[in-house]
């Protein structure tokens, strides 16, 4: 006899599905932030199951800072050309060079610059509605989320001013200029995710696994050395087998010391953790409210 009980990840996905099919019949432009990293990688799976074997009805939009590692960029352009799926790139660097985003002096880090274009890509391919990989686990912020987050013209997010979700029903509503970002596995937790990736046999960029990788000691935690981020006067670089949780910039995604090199390792090393996957990002760390504020400005 068939069983209809659906299991903790088959609910998560049929929760997910139907997110981001609500999302493709209430808007007529909407996009996939696709960063290559492990939570866009499963919203690509998703995506796939709710649109197939149709193409996908929007295309990917990824902001690049310009210090990405070069492992995900590869690896984002490879799926979005194996899906056969448009890839929209919008660089800080040419924000910058028109006036778009403005650098603030002596800051290295590029993560408040993604905003303005960002805001700018919205402006120029009239998306009402970015699908993104947000997860109520990662961040005290983010737990204040719905499904579909309301905008306002200019990007920003009012946290006490968001729409009830009864039943599953979803407000799409925008007035010109203002847009939806929603947000299919945010009843996801870390957990999740790479249990997800293990069922369906997904790939994702090697940095994830254990690897070694020359760093040093900052701010508590373990930094890549790079052209980007030298070693300081007095810093000591060390050689170690890493891996990250999270991926950001370059120059601000914190390493961990693991030899978890499969994603079995990775679930068990999940399940023993203490510290959340968002602790090793020093973007996160510059107060209290670093990621609530980016998100009123109009981060994702």
């Amino acid at each position: 006899m068939s069983s209809y009980h659906l299991d903790h990840l088959q609910f998560l996905e049929t929760e997910a599905i139907h997110v981001m099919r609500e999302a493709a019949a209430e808007f007529e432009h909407p996009a996939i932030l696709f960063s290559g990293g492990k939570d866009s990688i499963c919203l690509l799976r998703l995506a796939e199951k709710a649109f197939r074997p149709s193409d996908l009805p929007m295309p990917l939009l990824n902001v690049d800072t310009g210090h990405h590692f070069p492992e995900l960029n590869e690896f984002r352009d490879r799926r979005a050309k194996e899906l056969g799926t448009k890839l929209i790139i919008r660089k800080v660097e040419d924000a910058i060079a028109n006036g778009i985003a403005i650098p603030i002096p002596g800051e290295i880090s590029r993560n408040q610059l993604q905003t303005p274009t960002l805001l700018a890509a919205i402006e120029e391919f009239r998306f009402d509605c970015l699908i993104g990989g947000t997860r109520r686990d990662e961040e005290k912020s983010r737990a204040k989320e719905r499904f579909f987050s309301h905008r306002a013209v200019m990007g920003g997010w009012d946290p006490k001013n968001q729409r009830p979700e009864i039943w599953n029903l979803y407000n799409a509503r925008v007035n010109p200029g203002e847009n939806i970002r929603v947000f299919p596995i945010l009843n996801w937790t870390e957990m999740d995710v790479w249990e997800y990736i293990k069922k369906e046999k997904l790939d994702v960029p090697n940095i994830y696994f254990s690897h070694k990788r020359q760093c040093v000691r900052r701010h508590g935690q373990w930094l890549p050395v790079t052209d980007l981020l030298p070693p300081k006067p007095k810093e000591e670089i060390k050689e170690l087998v890493v891996r990250v949780r999270t991926i950001g910039d370059i120059i601000s995604t914190g390493l961990v010391e693991s030899p978890a090199d499969s994603v079995d390792d990775i679930i068990a090393e999940i399940a023993a953790a203490r510290v959340t996957e968002r602790g090793s990002r020093a973007d996160d760390k510059a107060n209290e409210t670093a990621m609530e504020d980016r998100k009123k400005a109009g981060y994702f």
